[in-house]
């Protein structure tokens, strides 16, 4: 078999969860408070990125974080671009773990407009695709945001994220679609029947050999995504968190089932720099376990 190939297997079929590893240069300052380092101890955006490279780096070589119960990680540029224990980070996590690496490819989100954030414009993707996969690296992941449930906006936002798939397969990775649908909206459970119904009509167009997997917010109604789980072009279904506390995220997945976790913010919950490393390998293994046993119902 080839990398592809056991990749693909792994993902599609082995129990699991993917780690969502992948804070951009937005999201990073939070995920570094979160830790225990403030934004006075970094003075421009390279250190910052150093310190949460080391954040990272710390999870993905913890006894804690290996492929018997995470399936994969998705990784930001600036990690794919950084090496652990001298290996590139995704053939580290490839080699030594077991765990398929996923790249975070969007350029953040547009203006909000018809009640969703399109994808802003992701230059040179070809180039960025060919270096992921000549690095091991199986998937790609953007994430657009629905606010509302607005007609227009989600046709938008679903029609953009399958382009960009199609770019994507094209260039011999398979895509996670993410169109979130924010936890906070008023009309959230009207926002996902719109979305479920566009999704589907999408993926009814897609050629017998496109293959896609797609990262949702824990719906309002449990299992309404099965047809989408169900569907031959799907490889797996996985869920954001959404910034849903983690006992409450894992108790909502588990009522989905055949849905499988993608968490970030809750990953690292009760993680610190400060702790040792006996202290921060505990914590995280009861992390890993709890989002483990909520992704095999």
């Amino acid at each position: 078999m080839t990398v592809f190939e056991q990749q693909l297997s792994k993902v599609q079929s082995q129990p699991g969860f993917i780690a969502a590893l992948d804070q951009s240069g937005g999201s990073t300052p939070n995920a570094l408070e979160a830790y225990s380092i403030d934004t006075s101890a970094y003075e421009n955006e390279q250190q910052m990125f150093d310190m949460v490279h080391t954040m990272r780096s710390r999870i993905i070589t913890s006894p804690a974080f290996d492929g018997t119960k995470i399936l994969g990680a998705i990784l930001f540029k600036n990690t794919l671009d950084r090496t652990i224990e001298n290996l590139p980070s995704s053939h580290y996590l490839w080699q030594q773990k077991n765990i398929v690496p996923f790249l975070k490819v969007d350029k953040g989100l547009a203006e909000k407009a018809d009640g969703v954030q399109l994808l802003k414009p992701i230059p040179r993707l070809l180039d960025l695709l060919t270096k992921a996969k000549d690095r091991e690296v199986f998937g790609t992941k953007m994430r657009s945001v629905i606010w509302e449930p607005n007609e227009n906006g989600i046709q938008a936002i679903v029609a953009q994220q399958f382009d960009v798939a199609k770019q994507i397969i094209a260039g011999g990775l398979v895509p996670i679609i993410e169109p979130e649908v924010n936890i906070d909206s008023p009309q959230k459970a009207e926002a996902e029947a719109i979305l479920i119904r566009e999704i589907m009509v999408h993926l009814n167009q897609l050629k017998d050999e496109q293959q896609i997997m797609l990262k949702l917010t824990l719906p309002e109604k449990a299992n309404l995504y099965n047809e989408v789980i169900e569907h031959p072009n799907v490889v797996r279904v996985v869920a954001l968190s959404g910034g849903y506390p983690l006992g409450f995220a894992c108790d909502k997945l588990a009522e989905n089932h055949k849905m499988v976790a993608s968490f970030s913010r809750v990953l690292t919950d009760g993680l610190s720099a400060k702790q040792t490393d006996k202290a921060f390998n505990t914590t995280l293994m009861k992390t890993v376990e709890r989002i483990y046993q909520a992704s095999l119902t």
